[in-house]
């Protein structure tokens, strides 16, 4: 179906090939698992068989690359190819331009010139298939990170094309979410398609892969069969309950909340998104907030610095309401990493992304030199400081808008999905440097759908479901610490390095 031989490839001006002479034949009806670190050459490997380098990027491209016997470059550009080839985006918000989920995945049914009806009927079949119907008829940029993923699959599957390819396509959705793409793929393969599966955790498909090929600084390092790749992964989600919580409440700190919300409602036209929220968090906390698709999560963060004003009810920062206080007020407090990166990178180097923000709050020259430096190696970016960020693994991107935020220290730093697209050490060195920062005095607040971090370094867990908040509890494994300070009062832990309210042993 897809064969490529002795195949290579170089981004624009970049000096080394983001692919390295990669062979590798992919046959009609198989499931295909690529998998590696960040910046592994994942995502250049979907892009080169999707044919979009040969006929949409360019690059310096060596080698050869076809499509059922035909060389990929004879096809009449993506138009032919993609009668033949579906793509799901690790940017799956790129892949979305109409004005309601209905219009995204109607747009290319017509295109193929299918009748009213079988239009009506894959309509029907996808949006159930995705759980995405009674999403119909909202704006695709009113969703959830996870549920623009789901429209973006569902709009791919509608095409039912004879290739699919997944790069990152389940990043930010929840496990329930992922349990049911994996029924779909498994359907689809049973169906005669062939699926190929770019991710950095690739656990949750190992059961019906055929083949698992890593990769590893643009070269193929091994090609392996799923159950002898199994032993080495341990899988980061492992259901919604087994945190090691406590519903005992939360002892208050005898200090003012930096973030108070009361009574916080917010709404999408008809849609209501917060309900009633009521939330205290305070100064060197480190807080997770977990829950499905569309429960509201990345519309509750988007307060805490203004990009959303209340519906009704207040929210105040640093005793600042966030209602009436301008946007670039807020910003000196709060640092807010979005969930798709792509959003936040707009500038022509890594070094002028950081620089952008430090130089809107005042910090120039020496000082701002020291502080790009600093904070991108932080992120481990330190010798890529005059690449161009868009040729940037989505991993190395999300580090990159990490790095932006950090580097201008605001007492609360707020991340949404900041592990999505990172590996598990990856995502655990991100973590380690969230506690390094908690420790220094910073507030976190944090996103996220990765259980396993959430145990391995989150102290108060919220969770969220239907707009509301049904738990805020403590995580157990730090709870249980023993106090390490000296100074206690009335038998509570005072000290930084144990939970807020955790009791002196």
């Amino acid at each position: 179906m897809i064969e490529i031989r002795n195949f290579s490839y170089i981004y624009g001006t970049a000096g080394n090939p983001a692919l390295d002479s990669i062979s590798l034949q992919i046959p009609a009806g198989e499931l295909l698992l690529v998998t590696g670190h960040s910046a592994a050459g994942k995502t250049t490997l979907a892009f080169a068989m999707a044919g979009i380098f040969h006929h949409e990027i360019g690059g310096r491209i060596e080698g050869d690359l076809s499509f059922k016997g035909k060389d990929i470059r004879s096809f009449d550009g993506m138009k032919e190819l993609s009668l033949h080839i579906g793509m799901v985006f690790d940017d799956a918000e790129s892949q979305l331009i109409f004005t309601t989920v209905e219009e995204e995945i109607r747009s290319g049914l017509e295109n193929r010139f299918h009748s009213e009806a079988e239009i009506g009927r894959r309509l029907k079949e996808v949006m159930e298939l995705c759980e995405i119907s009674h999403l119909k008829h909202r704006a695709p940029h009113t969703l959830s990170g996870g549920q623009k993923q789901k429209v973006a699959l569902a709009a791919t599957l509608a095409l039912d094309t004879e290739v699919l390819i997944l790069d990152e396509a389940t990043a930010e959705l929840d496990t329930k979410a992922v349990r049911k793409v994996f029924s779909v793929l498994k359907r689809l393969k049973e169906a005669g398609k062939t699926i190929i599966i770019v991710d950095h955790n690739i656990e949750d498909f190992l059961e019906i892969g055929d083949r698992v090929v890593l990769l590893e600084k643009g070269k193929i390092k091994a090609i392996k069969n799923p159950s002898d790749f199994k032993a080495t992964f341990h899988t980061h989600e492992e259901g919604t309950t087994s945190l090691p919580l406590t519903s005992l409440p939360l002892s208050k700190n005898d200090g003012q909340p930096i973030i108070s919300v009361e009574k916080l409602t917010q709404r999408y036209g008809e849609v209501l998104a917060l309900d009633s929220i009521d939330l205290d968090i305070y100064p060197g906390e480190l807080v997770a907030i977990l829950g499905e698709n569309g429960s509201g999560k990345t519309t509750l963060v988007k307060h805490f610095n203004g990009l959303l004003r209340p519906y009704s009810g207040n929210v105040t920062v640093k005793g600042l309401d966030t209602s009436t206080v301008p946007i670039n007020e807020l910003v000196k407090h709060t640092g807010l990493v979005f969930q798709n990166p792509d959003n936040m990178l707009f500038e022509d180097t890594v070094e002028a992304e950081v620089n952008f923000g430090l130089n809107n709050i005042g910090v120039k020259g020496p000082e701002a030199a020291k502080a790009i430096l600093h904070s991108l190696e932080l992120v481990n970016l330190g010798e890529k400081q005059k690449v161009f960020p868009r040729h940037l693994s989505r991993g190395e991107r999300q580090r990159l808008a990490v790095a932006c935020v950090v580097a201008m220290k605001p007492e609360l730093i707020v991340l949404d999905e900041p592990t999505t697209g990172l590996d598990a050490k990856e995502a655990d060195l991100m973590m380690q440097l969230m506690r390094k920062l908690q420790l220094e005095g910073h507030t976190i607040v944090m996103v996220t759908h990765n259980l396993q971090i959430v145990r391995d370094h989150v102290e108060r867990v919220i969770r969220m479901e239907s707009g509301k908040i049904v738990e805020d509890s403590v995580n157990r494994k730090f709870s249980s610490k023993e106090c390490v300070s000296k100074e206690c009062v009335s038998n509570e832990c005072v000290s930084k390095e144990c939970v807020r309210g955790g009791t002196c042993a």
